[in-house]
């Protein structure tokens, strides 16, 4: 009966259903493009780095700072939901392969650390080697740069410097110690301790990280080794002093541990990297992560979704108004039949349910028709428009501008039905209070 009430005025219920559509489309596309959006600004941190990771630092002099020692790393291990840690030791050195050379900084780091490392080709470096293993990040041969005789530098006058760390020999070179004895301004350097100037170390390359000559990520310009085998290697080079330039006590004497500047803290769930920040930054130290980021930028984010929401969300109101006219409408042509049917002894509920029942099928069919729709646009916007997108939002992302989840389509259709019910309540309540003989009287 309701489907049939609504075809004997086909033009109007037409219309009443287009109402629902353009509604349905506008809130689907605009939240649509506040998830792209949201979603390209998730990939665009991810690119920085991993959201499940934070890095800890302790800069200073004072006697405030905690040092970052291997037994302050160890102790990050048993805070709840850690997975891995890895302090980082680096080291910078001069590589040449042939005529070209470059500055490189060696990162010792775990094997937490390196089993995040994506390769394009190769392997991870072992623990515990003989010889020192690296891997090489896909943007790190950029580094090296030959001269001209006069001086020059080739990469800067446009000519391109080759070299493939998986296939080209390369030497290193290590600093000289340096020690600082002393404080203030009767402070001296101790130099020319361990390492040669003049010795070069051959070191095989066995990884090379994921991603071409143009793609970025966090371990694009690196130079990674295992931790363990870099601390045997620099021993043997430096002795007593551990590394290059060791941190010294009051004495000026160096300390016979290891004091790094960053370690590294693997979180199994981003949910949990805000909970672990906090209690490494009770413990005194420095600590941030992509994560934290993130969220700040969500939160402004969402107020941009709502707001999108909010313009799409008007369209809907306007489309109710219609379903509200569209009923009233068919009430007052048909108030001689609703009448007719209480004389008859229809039950009040079945006259209220035909009534709901007919907006509400204004409502689904609405919806259905503008999920088809909303689809379509977002197909255009970014096959079309992925341009203009980017210089909006100012992120780039492969999924595109806009982005309708499944949860998005049944939430939108369910609110569709929803509207039309609600908008046909009113409606409804009055073809209930009609009374049966003034009904039938009315031409």
């Amino acid at each position: 009966m309701a489907i049939r009430n609504l075809l004997r005025r086909k033009t109007r219920t037409v219309l009443t259903v287009l109402g629902v559509v353009i509604g349905t489309a506008s809130i689907v596309v605009m939240m649509s493009l506040g998830l792209g959006m949201s979603r390209s600004m998730v990939d665009l941190y991810k690119s920085y780095g991993s959201l499940t990771t934070i890095s800890v630092y302790s800069y200073g002099s004072d006697d405030n700072t905690k040092e970052l020692t291997d037994e302050a790393v160890s102790s990050f291990e048993r805070i709840p939901h850690v997975t891995g840690t890895s302090p980082l030791l680096s080291v910078g050195v001069l590589a040449k392969c042939g005529s070209a050379e470059a500055n490189v900084q060696l990162y010792g780091v775990t094997q937490d650390y390196l089993r995040q490392i994506k390769l394009g080709s190769g392997y991870l470096p072992k623990p515990d080697q003989a010889e020192l293993e690296l891997v090489y990040g896909n943007l790190a041969a950029r580094m090296f740069y030959e001269t001209t005789a006069a001086g020059r530098n080739r990469t800067e006058l446009g000519e391109e410097v080759s070299v493939d760390p998986s296939k080209d020999t390369i030497f290193y070179t290590f600093p000289e110690t340096s020690v600082q004895q002393g404080s203030g301004s009767a402070s001296t350097q101790k130099t020319g301790t361990g390492a040669s100037k003049n010795k070069k170390y051959l070191l095989k390359t066995v990884g090379m990280v994921e991603g071409d000559a143009e793609q970025y990520n966090e371990f694009s310009w690196g130079v990674y080794c295992d931790i363990d085998t870099l601390k045997t290697f620099l021993k043997k080079i430096y002795k007593k002093n551990l590394v290059p330039y060791p941190r010294t006590n009051k004495k000026g004497k160096p300390v016979g541990y290891y004091v790094y500047d960053e370690a590294y803290i693997f979180v199994d769930e981003m949910e949990n990297v805000s909970t672990v920040q906090s209690v490494i930054n009770d413990m005194g130290f420095q600590a941030n992560s992509n994560m934290q980021w993130l969220e700040q930028s969500q939160q402004t984010m969402g107020m941009v979704q709502a707001v999108l929401g909010g313009i799409g969300a008007v369209s809907l109101l306007v489309a109710a108004i219609g379903i509200v006219n569209t009923m009233m409408m068919s009430i007052y042509e048909r108030t001689r039949e609703i009448g007719i049917m209480k004389v008859l002894g229809c039950d009040m509920n079945d006259i209220r349910n035909l009534f709901l029942v007919e907006s509400g099928t204004i409502g689904f069919i609405g919806g259905v028709a503008g999920l088809v729709l909303s689809q379509a646009a977002s197909f255009a916007i970014n096959h079309l428009a992925s341009g203009a997108g980017q210089a909006l939002t100012g992120m780039a992302s492969t999924a595109g501008i806009s982005y309708i989840p499944l949860w998005l389509a049944v939430f939108a259709q369910v609110f569709a039905v929803a509207i039309g019910t609600v908008a046909g309540y009113i409606p409804a309540k009055r073809a209930m209070r009609l009374s049966p003989l003034a009904a039938i009287r009315n031409e």
